[in-house]
C-alpha cells in the first residue's frame, strides 16, 4: 500500500525555495507565508489529517515540492508528540502549549545545513536569503502547526491529551527525526 501523498503537489504556481514549496496557510501567526482565508484547506490540515496513516510507513516517494514540506511537517509533528509524551507528568493543554510553541521557535536545520536529516532528498536554498526565508516560513508553519495539534489532542474537553494521538508518539516516519 503506497503512502498518502499532498493533493497540493499539482499547483504549479507556487513559490519554491531549494525544491520546498511555500504554501499558503491559514494563521494569524506573523511571518512571510501568503495568506489562505479560513474556507480553504492548507498544507497544516493536510500534514494533521496524513500523519497517523503516513507515520507507518517507512518509504516515501517524493511526487512534488508539496510532500517535501510534508515530509518536514510530518516530522515536526511526531517531536511534537514526542516532547509531550515523555513528560514527567501529564501536561495540561495550558502546559502543552507553552512547550510546543518553545519548540517551533527553537533554532531548527533547514535543507542545505550540515545536520539536516535529509539533505539527499532536498536542494540547498539559493542564496542566503532564501534560507534565511525559508527558516521564517518553517518557523511560522510550525507554529501554526503547534498550535492546531494543541486543538486537537485537547479536542475531548478533560484536559488530558488523546491517548489515539500518543500512541504515535514512538513511531518515526521514514525511520527519521528532526532531532529537536
Amino acid at each position: 500500500m503506497p503512502a498518502y501523498h499532498s493533493s497540493l503537489n499539482e499547483d504549479l504556481d507556487v513559490r519554491q525555495v531549494g525544491n520546498v514549496g511555500v504554501f499558503p496557510i491559514k494563521t494569524r501567526i506573523r511571518g512571510p507565508a501568503p495568506t489562505l482565508d479560513a474556507s480553504q484547506s492548507d498544507i497544516i490540515d493536510e500534514t494533521l489529517d496524513l500523519f497517523r496513516a503516513n507515520s507507518l510507513f517507512r518509504n516515501f516517494e517524493i511526487k512534488g515540492p508539496a510532500d517535501r514540506l510534508l515530509i518536514i511537517l510530518i516530522l515536526f509533528v511526531s517531536d511534537c508528540l514526542a516532547k509531550i509524551g515523555t513528560a514527567r507528568t501529564v501536561p495540561t493543554q495550558i502546559e502543552a502549549v507553552k512547550t510546543l510553541n518553545t519548540l517551533a521557535v527553537d533554532n531548527f536545520p533547514v535543507p542545505g545545513d550540515a545536520n539536516f536529516p535529509l539533505n539527499a532528498h532536498y536542494a540547498v536554498p539559493g542564496s542566503r536569503a532564501d534560507a534565511d526565508y525559508l527558516r521564517q516560513y518553517l518557523t511560522q508553519a510550525r507554529q501554526e502547526l503547534a498550535a492546531r495539534l494543541i486543538e486537537r489532542l485537547y479536542a475531548d474537553g478533560t484536559g488530558k491529551p488523546s491517548k489515539w494521538w500518543l500512541s504515535f508518539q514512538k513511531r518515526r516516519f521514514m525511520n527519521r527525526s528532526l532531532g529537536s
